[in-house]
Parts: C-alpha cells; structure tokens; sequence
C-alpha cells in the first residue's frame, strides 16, 4: 500500500487546527475537576456557608479515597471540625484561596492513622488558635507511607503545625506560621523531606526531627526559611532552637535560612552522621550550630553565622560525642552572654569549639569578645587539628586544653591578628594557665603542636 506522507501530515494538522477552533463554550463547558477528580460540592460542601460541615467533607473524601481519584475543593471557607484521611486521600484546593476553618471539637483538623498516599496541595488550615491535645498537630500523621503536603498554608495551630510518626513523603512549598508549639514534628521517619517551606512565629521550634531511640532517619531539611522562634516553654536549650534533630542519624541540613531564634538555629542531639551545610545564620542568641552528646560523625561546612553568642560548638566527648569536619565557615559578631536559663558559667563569645577527633580548617572568625577557636574541656581532648583558619579581632585567637589527661592537638598555619589576650594560650578549661604558646621562650607541652602560626599584634 503506497502512503503518502504529506497526505497523513496534512490530515494530522487539520486535526488539529479543529480541535484549536472548538467554540469558546463549549471548551468552558469542560469542568476543571473532570481532569483532576471531583468537585466537592458535588457531595454537599458548600463553600462560603456558615455551617459546620464536617458531615459532608469527611463523606467526600471517603468518597473520592474510595474511588482513587482527588477531591478538588473550590475558593472558599468551609467550616469544620477533626476529619479523618483513609488511604488514597487527595485534598487539592486554590492556594491561598481555599481554607479550611478548624472549628474544634477534635485533636486535629485533618488525621490519618496507618494512611498511605495521602495528599494535601493548595489548601489553607487555619488553626483558630484553638489549643490542641500534647503531641498533636492539626495536620496528623500516624504510619503514613507517601504522605504530601505541598503548597500549603497553615496558621494558628493551637499545637504543632504537622505531627508526624513513622511517616515517609515531602513537606515542601508551605508556608507555616503562628504556631503555638513546632511548625513540624517528625517522630522516626521512613523517609522524610522537609523542603522550601517557609516557616515563622513559633512558640517552640521550627523543625523537630526526632527518633524514640538513637538510629538512622535520613531525613533532609534542605533550603527553608526559618524565622523568629521562641523559647516560649523556657528551658537551657530545649526549645526555641530553628531546627533541631535528636537521635536522629544521617540527617542533612542544607542550604536553609535562619534568623533571629533564642537558641540555636540547628542543633543536633545525639545524631550521629549529621551534615550541617551552607546554611545562612543570624541573630541567633545561643550555639548557632550545634553537634552535642552521643554522636559520632558531624560535618559542619560552608555556613555563615552573623550574630550568634557561640558559632559552633562541637562537644560532650564525656558522652561520647566525638569525629567532625568543621571547615570553610564564617563567623563573625559574636555575643558575650548567652539566653537568660543558661547556666550562669557558660561560657560565650567564642566561634568555634571542639573536644575529640576533630579537623578545623578553612574557617573565617571575626569579633569575638572571647576565643576566635577552643579546643578541649579539661581532660576532654584527643587528635584535634586547627590549622589554616584566620581569626580577626578576638580577645584571644586558640585556647587548648592542657590540663593532665588532656589529649593531643596540632595547632598550625593559622592567621590571627589582633587578639590582644594571646594568639595561643593553654586552658584549664576556660582559665589561662600559660603565656603565649606562639611566642619564643614559651614553656612547650608535649601533647601540643604549634607551628608555622602568623600572629599579627
């Protein structure tokens, strides 16, 4: 059969300049939910109605769950109180125009329990500031695999924003705000992403990525914006942290922006494998960033820290803490106090501090009212290098520990200039105990290595 192949092209292009010139009505008559799943109000919703219409919500969604298709809710406010998401759920709103108004007499406003799939695009959830139960949030997860919330808002949580267990997915895109505990709360992830979300006026945390025992999560928190959290509870450290990680190993904290937190603007507690990278930090009133407890393995690179009482600090080698990178950071502008509800003693004004197995290159220091790097507490202290760093305008540059029992540490190549108290100086614990390591005729320690400094008075 000869086929000629411009008959076909040309039968192809009148195709579709048909299908291009369809009156205007009739492609207007093709409902959007046609393509996406269901309309609400096919079910009842009403939007705009003052009622209650938990009834009616909750039978959509089942509906649509039950059906495998999304459950497309027009602009508008729909009153309601808890509303439970089976397997499947697809909420898909207006962004910024669609709002579910949380009206009480529940936990949570919207609650999956060992729901798989669930799905949340482009709705408003407005808590009401109504106070939710201890660990809720008014979206809650419970043994969810492929849980996605994206392009959200949600506001006035009377508790946490989102409350997650043992849930796997993305939380990416939202904007959360006003929250009366943590914005997000991840116990024992399967899998989690936390991403581009915008998060601000928290009353506890940001970010809370936790486990009930020391383990692997791997969860990523990578390029939000973290702003004004709290420490509205009190405590030395607890809370008003921007994203804090506990237990929780191989997690990655990357490319976030964080400003103005009483405490830390990441702290990971016993996380081991923990990477802290290129994020953007200031005015934080604590340790900017922090690796503490029983961990083992941090990487601290790339971050600028401008405003903090401490920049980094590396420690609890008594608890096992120890192994870390700590390179190519900025650090300036350093506060000499810590919050109110810290041990009155601790120490601040220092930019970065470490204790056991641990390289500090490549790091800039600049203004800080104590040491620009300390290494070791008390006898805490084994196999540190700090070399090639540039520390400018600190009381004093290096303090080591050299107190018995303390370990080894090579201090070498570094630039520090204008450290009127000393360039080195030996430590019991914060105390100087000896002149300046740097200069001739100064007593040598054999654990210490200190060479090829360049001190400028």
């Amino acid at each position: 059969m000869d086929v000629n192949r411009r008959a076909i092209l040309g039968a192809s292009v009148a195709g579709t300049a048909g299908a291009l010139t369809l009156p205007a009505d009739a492609a207007r008559s093709a409902p959007l939910t046609s393509t996406l799943g269901r309309d609400a109000t096919q079910f009842g919703v009403r939007p705009n109605s003052p009622d209650d219409q938990t009834r009616v919500l909750q039978r959509a969604i089942d509906e649509a769950a039950r059906a495998q298709v999304p459950l497309a809710l027009p602009p508008g406010n729909y009153r309601t109180s808890l509303l439970h998401l089976p397997s499947g759920s697809q909420l898909i709103g207006a962004r910024g125009a669609t709002k579910l108004l949380f009206a009480g007499g529940g936990p949570s406003l919207l609650s999956g329990e060992g729901a798989d799939g669930i799905g949340l695009t482009g709705l408003t959830l407005d808590g009401g500031n109504i106070p939710l139960p201890a660990r809720r949030g008014l979206v809650h997860g419970l043994g969810g695999r492929d849980v996605r919330i994206i392009d959200c808002e949600i506001a006035n949580a009377g508790g946490s924003g989102i409350w997650f267990e043992q849930v796997s997915g993305d939380v990416i895109g939202n904007i959360i705000t006003h929250i009366a505990a943590t914005a997000i709360v991840s116990f024992d992830a399967n899998g989690l992403i936390v991403s581009r979300n915008t998060i601000t006026d928290t009353s506890d945390n940001g970010i809370e990525i936790l486990r009930t025992a020391i383990g692997d999560d791997g969860s990523m928190v990578l390029d939000n914006r973290i702003e004004n959290i709290k420490a509205g509870p009190g405590g030395s450290g607890q809370y008003g942290n921007a994203i804090n990680a506990f237990r929780a190993g191989n997690v990655i904290v990357r490319g976030n922006r964080i400003r103005n937190c009483d405490y830390s603007a990441v702290r990971g507690n016993s996380a081991s494998n923990i990477q802290i990278t290129g994020n953007s930090v200031s005015d934080v009133r604590e340790v900017a960033l922090y690796s503490e407890f029983a961990f083992e393995g941090a990487v601290i690179s790339g971050n600028t820290v401008d405003g903090a009482a401490f920049g980094v600090s590396v420690c609890n080698f008594n608890e096992g803490g120890r192994l870390a990178v700590v390179q190519g950071n900025i650090i300036r502008n350093l506060l000499p106090k810590r919050p109110i509800g810290t041990a009155p003693d601790d120490d601040a004004g220092i930019g970065i501090y470490v204790e056991a197995d641990t390289s500090v290159t490549g790091n800039v220091i600049e203004n800080a009212p104590s040491f620009g790097i300390v290494a070791g507490w008390g006898q805490y202290l084994r196999d540190v290098v700090i070399s090639g760093n540039v520390i400018r305008n600190a009381l004093a540059g290096v303090g080591v520990s050299v107190v018995s029992g303390a370990g080894s540490a090579l201090i070498s190549n570094n630039m520090i200039s204008g450290a009127p108290r000393g360039a080195v100086l030996g430590l019991d614990h914060l105390k100087p105990v000896t002149d300046d390591l740097c200069q001739d005729g100064t007593k040598a320690h054999a654990q210490l290595v200190v060479t090829g400094n360049a001190v400028v008075r």
